[in-house]
């Protein structure tokens, strides 16, 4: 079986060994300027958020999109209510670091860089993009590694969503001081989704962290089925994208879900 997920990070080693041929990191870091932890500032005063996804295609089902570049759906989604936008910067995913920086100029919602992150160098350069927080998973970074890349995050003022696919990965991301956990409904290995594996882990959450579920999330029944288990987030780029009318389906998922009566109820 194909593992998509073992073929990116490959290419990644490539594309990151460049990138520091062309950019040194001494001179990266002098293009930073310190973050001001924009995704917790944003998050911290909402019971439910919605990271939107400037998403144009999947390794594993192609192009998604033809109808919206990176920067109209940027805009489509901070017009209609999005609390964060996610922009890939993966070639796998038609990302590039081009795209984020327009983004970056044109709208003012926290911003995640989406991508592999398997050097510290990636954290630096997402900083200098004007990243507000990166994706860390699990599944690809030792402990150490994952720890490590936490602590320079927010060195830089940035938060990161440290992303998780299975229990052994949870216990990976708690053994870290990580304020946010994404639960990724996708597998690595195939690229399905299921957004009920969001359900499977919840019960064993720990309190004092948030959860975002990430994936598969298609409309406000797939939303709220992961609100009742517990998350007080979600990660959307698919279910966004592919729709006729973007941002009537952005609207419903930022504002459309009161997590807190979902939650009440299935207590």
């Amino acid at each position: 079986m194909r593992d998509i997920l073992a073929e990116i990070v490959e290419k990644k080693r490539t594309i990151v060994a460049e990138a520091k041929v062309r950019v040194p990191i001494e001179e990266l870091k002098e293009q930073l300027a310190y973050g001001s932890f924009a995704m917790s500032h944003s998050f911290s005063h909402r019971p439910w958020s919605l990271i939107a996804e400037c998403k144009l295609q999947s390794p594993a089902k192609g192009r998604l999109t033809k109808s919206h570049s990176v920067l109209e759906l940027a805009k489509l989604y901070e017009e209609n209510g999005a609390h964060m936008l996610s922009v890939h910067t993966d070639p796998h995913f038609l990302g590039s670091n081009e795209d984020f920086r327009a983004v970056r100029a044109a709208v003012k919602l926290p911003l995640l860089r989406k991508d592999f992150i398997i050097d510290p160098y990636q954290i630096y350069e997402a900083r200098a993009l004007g990243a507000d927080a990166v994706l860390l998973i699990a599944r690809i970074l030792s402990r150490e590694e994952l720890k490590s890349y936490l602590y320079l995050c927010w060195s830089l003022g940035m938060d990161a969503l440290v992303e998780v696919h299975d229990r052994a990965d949870l216990e990976e991301a708690h053994s870290t001081p990580a304020d946010y956990i994404g639960i990724n409904n996708r597998n690595l290995v195939t690229f399905e989704t299921h957004p009920e594996e969001t359900a499977k882990l919840m019960p064993f959450a720990e309190k004092g962290r948030r959860y975002i579920s990430e994936s598969g999330i298609f409309g406000k029944e797939d939303a709220r089925l992961v609100a009742k288990a517990g998350v007080t987030g979600i990660l959307v780029g698919e279910g966004l994208v592919r729709r006729e009318d973007v941002g009537a389906m952005t609207r419903l998922l930022a504002e459309g879900i009161d997590v807190q009566k979902i939650q009440e109820e299935e207590a």
